[in-house]
C-alpha cells in the first residue's frame, strides 16, 4: 500500500522550506510567500494528493474552522443557491467547512438558529437571503466575525459588512444596451414596490436615458410585479389596441419571468422579436433565460461572485492577525454582468 503524502514531500517536490508549506495550505500564504511558490505548492500538493489535517489544524490554531450560513430560504432556492455554492467554494480553498440552516422566511428562529451554530463553535457567520433585502441582525452574529450576503442592516448605522449586487448601474448597462441599439422608446416593467432592488433598477434606468439625452416617457414605466402573468398582462397594456407608431420599440423587465410573459404577449399580438420588439430580462435565471424562444438577453446577477466575496471578507477579518486585511468599508457592491443574447435588436425603423 502506498504511504499517505505529507507535508515534507510536498515541500521537496516545489522546492520550498516545510514551513512555506504549511502557511501557504493554511491560507496564510499571501504577504509570507511569493506567489510563484504558492502556485508550485498546490501543484504539487494535487499531484500528491496531499491536505492538511483540520483537526490537527484546528487544535493549534484554536479554531474550528467552521463557518456557519443561515439563510431564510435560499438553501431550498434553484436560483439564489449559487450565494452559497461561491461561499463554499471559498471556503474549502482556504481549508474551512460551512454548515448551512435554512430558517424557511421564519425570521423568528433566526436568533436560535444563529445560537446553534455558535453552540457548534463556528468561527465566523454569514447570512444569505433570496433577494436583496434588510434584515434586522440577529444578536448573536455581533459575538463573532460575520458578514451578510445579499442583504444589509436595516439600522441608520450598519454593524456589520454586506456585500450587495450593483443593481443601480445593473439597470443603466441594461437600459444603454437597448439605446445602442437605437431604441428610443423603452418601457420598463419595475418589478414590485416592496422590493429594496426594484427602485434600484428604475434609477439605472432613468440615469442611461438622462446620459443619453432622451426623455422618459413617465406612463412607460410601471410597477408590474414578478410573474409570468404579470408579464404578460404590462405587455399587453402596452403593445395591444395601439398602431405601430404608438407601441415602445423595447421592452425592459426587472426579471426575468416578467420578460416571458412579454414573450407570450409579443406572440399573441403576432410581434416578431427582436423585428418588431426586442425584449431585455433581469437575474440571467437557469433554464428560462438562455432557453427561451429568441433567448433572452438579460442582465446577470452576480451571486456566485456575492458568495464569494462575502467569503472573502469574512475570512480575511477572521484571519486578520496573521496578515490579511479586515474590510475598511460596510459595503461591498458587485457588477452584475449584461448576457447579450437573441431577443435584443435593432430599433424598428
Amino acid at each position: 500500500m502506498n504511504r499517505k503524502a505529507t507535508a515534507l514531500d510536498v515541500a521537496k517536490l516545489a522546492g520550498v522550506s516545510r514551513s512555506a508549506v504549511s502557511l501557504v495550505l493554511n491560507g496564510r500564504g499571501d504577504g509570507n510567500v511569493a506567489k510563484e511558490s504558492q502556485d508550485r505548492i498546490r501543484q504539487a500538493a494535487k499531484e500528491l494528493k496531499y491536505s492538511p489535517n483540520a483537526i490537527a489544524l484546528s487544535l493549534r490554531n484554536q479554531r474550528s474552522r467552521v463557518i456557519g450560513i443561515l439563510s431564510d430560504e435560499v438553501v431550498v432556492s434553484p436560483f439564489d443557491g449559487n450565494i452559497i455554492g461561491g461561499a463554499d467554494d471559498i471556503a474549502r480553498s482556504r481549508g474551512f467547512v460551512t454548515v448551512v440552516m435554512d430558517t424557511e422566511r421564519d425570521t423568528a428562529r433566526d436568533a436560535s438558529a444563529i445560537e446553534t451554530l455558535l453552540d457548534r463553535q463556528v468561527d465566523g457567520l454569514m447570512y444569505v437571503t433570496v433577494g436583496l433585502k434588510p434584515i434586522e441582525i440577529p444578536q448573536g452574529m455581533i459575538r463573532v466575525p460575520s458578514v451578510l450576503a445579499n442583504c444589509y442592516d436595516e439600522q441608520p448605522q450598519p454593524q456589520l459588512h454586506h456585500v450587495i449586487p450593483d443593481e443601480v448601474t445593473g439597470g443603466r448597462e441594461a437600459t444603454e444596451h437597448l439605446l445602442q441599439w437605437g431604441h428610443r422608446d423603452i418601457a420598463l416593467l419595475a418589478g414590485s414596490e416592496d422590493s429594496p432592488a426594484a427602485p434600484l433598477r428604475v434609477q439605472g434606468y432613468r440615469e442611461a436615458h438622462s446620459l443619453a439625452g432622451v426623455p422618459v416617457r413617465e406612463e412607460r414605466v410601471f410597477m408590474a410585479g414578478w410573474d409570468i402573468d404579470a408579464g404578460y398582462h404590462g405587455a399587453m397594456k402596452l403593445l395591444d389596441d395601439v398602431s405601430p407608431a404608438d407601441r415602445p420599440t423595447a421592452i425592459m423587465c426587472a426579471n426575468d419571468r416578467l420578460a416571458v410573459g412579454v414573450a407570450l404577449a409579443a406572440a399573441r399580438l403576432g410581434l416578431s422579436v427582436p423585428r418588431d420588439l426586442s425584449i431585455m430580462g433581469y437575474d440571467d435565471e437557469a433554464r428560462i433565460a438562455d432557453t427561451m424562444v429568441p433567448a433572452l438577453t438579460t442582465m446577470a446577477l452576480p451571486l456566485r461572485e456575492i458568495g464569494r466575496a462575502a467569503m472573502t471578507t469574512l475570512l480575511d477579518t477572521i484571519e486578520g492577525g496573521e496578515g490579511t486585511t479586515a474590510p475598511r468599508t460596510m459595503e461591498t457592491m458587485v457588477p452584475c454582468r449584461l448576457v447579450v443574447r437573441e431577443s435584443t435588436g435593432p430599433a424598428p425603423r
